[in-house]
């Protein structure tokens, strides 16, 4: 990759940099996951999955694990009278050589409080940065809402989600995304401590064991593109409270996690609906496709609420097409899709993400129950919602 920031990542940027910020919802608790179906066709999650490392896939040709763990355990402790943290640990895979990473696991050491993780791949210009930061803030790691992982800097690619259930994500042949000598990785970990009221207990050493390659002159270098909607979830019939009042949900989502993700409904509003807020249970954005590119995989992601997701091309004319669609979303069974056959896009086509959300299942789910009831928006935290497509794609010329 070149120093020059591509259209692709420009848009990953102009998005808000959601890559630092995207699973959150439901309690950690150490039950086995249990759905109940609910009216309309969702499921309502009764539990956390306790983890334990999925058996390894075969490696293919010219393929290597690397397991890391992060230096030292952290014991988590929620800011600003919340029950969520996202803390952002260091590893470093002490590269000497350009490698590719094709499939990635992360693993929970203490899986009741772990809630969801992202790994990042940073890149060695941003490496020094990073390490600042880190030896900067008390602690190991630094805690990391709502913006790029490393502060200042633009460059990282988010290259894996980990959530309750989640096996081994395994890209297809020939694809993977590009890590140079230097390069560090980032476990974005989101902590969350509603068992204990946001107060700070037990601690987490996780890891991560990392397919590479060196790869050969066919290989595709991947990046991520996310594609967001706004939320604009109103309080359920019969729910009633401070919080179902709009402005004061948004100032209570500013207090949390601070003016970028309190911002953050603002701005896609602005960009997807004229900022003009719909209440609603379904909302979806237009996105413009930045630059050529090839699609290989796709993921949605949503909270406790989200009950369906999809990300089109071109809805309603003759070259629509489909890349995702999850008709029942279980929040303990998200995963990258690979597409069966890799799509091309160009300038010329738009992507849209959809997303339909349901506050009655508040009341259904023991994470969610005791909360007071709000009109939900974009947020970080267990009881804010997302709707969020992520396209792996590699820019094509």
């Amino acid at each position: 990759m070149t120093k020059q920031t591509s259209p692709l990542r420009m848009l990953a940027l102009a998005a808000g940099a959601v890559a630092t910020m995207a699973v959150a919802a439901c309690a950690s608790t150490s039950a086995s996951p249990k759905a109940t179906a609910t009216a309309g066709g969702g499921t309502a999650h009764t539990g956390h999955t306790t983890s334990s490392m999925a058996p390894a896939l075969p490696l293919r040709a010219g393929e290597r694990f690397v397991n890391l763990t992060t230096p030292q355990p952290y014991t988590p402790s929620a800011p600003h009278g919340g029950t969520d943290e996202y803390r952002c640990l260091l590893v470093d895979p002490h590269l000497t050589k350009p490698a590719f990473l094709t499939g990635t696991q992360f693993q929970p050491q203490n899986a009741p409080i772990v809630h969801h993780a992202i790994v990042f791949a940073i890149p060695p210009e941003e490496a020094a940065a990073a390490r600042a930061q880190d030896a900067a803030t008390p602690g190991q790691g630094w805690t990391c809402f709502g913006n790029n992982p490393v502060e200042g800097q633009q460059r990282s690619a988010w290259v894996d989600t980990w959530t309750p259930g989640a096996k081994e994500t395994l890209l297809q042949e020939n694809v993977g995304f590009p890590l140079k000598p230097g390069s560090l990785l980032i476990l974005q970990v989101h902590y969350n401590l509603l068992a204990t009221d946001g107060r700070a207990g037990a601690s987490d050493q996780s890891s991560v064991r990392l397919r590479l390659t060196d790869g050969t002159a066919a290989i595709k270098p991947l990046d991520t593109l996310p594609l967001q909607a706004p939320i604009e979830l109103p309080c359920a019939s019969g729910e009633s409270g401070p919080l179902c009042n709009r402005a004061t949900a948004v100032a209570d989502v500013t207090h949390r996690f601070g003016a970028e993700v309190g911002g953050s409904e603002a701005r896609l509003l602005k960009e997807c609906s004229n900022g003009t807020p719909v209440p609603g249970n379904t909302q979806h954005c237009d996105i413009p496709v930045p630059q050529p590119m090839t699609v290989y995989a796709a993921l949605g992601h949503m909270h406790l609420l989200g009950r369906s997701i999809k990300v089109e091309v071109n809805p309603g004319t003759a070259k629509a097409r489909t890349l995702l669609d999850v008709p029942s979303f279980n929040f303990d069974n998200q995963k990258l899709e690979p597409l069966p056959t890799p799509v091309d896009l160009t300038p010329k086509d738009t992507v849209r993400v959809t997303c339909t959300h349901d506050a009655a299942l508040r009341r259904q789910l023991p994470q969610l129950s005791k909360l007071p009831p709000r009109y939900v928006v974009w947020g970080d935290g267990t009881s804010d919602e997302m709707c969020l497509g992520l396209l792996i794609a590699s820019p094509t010329k």
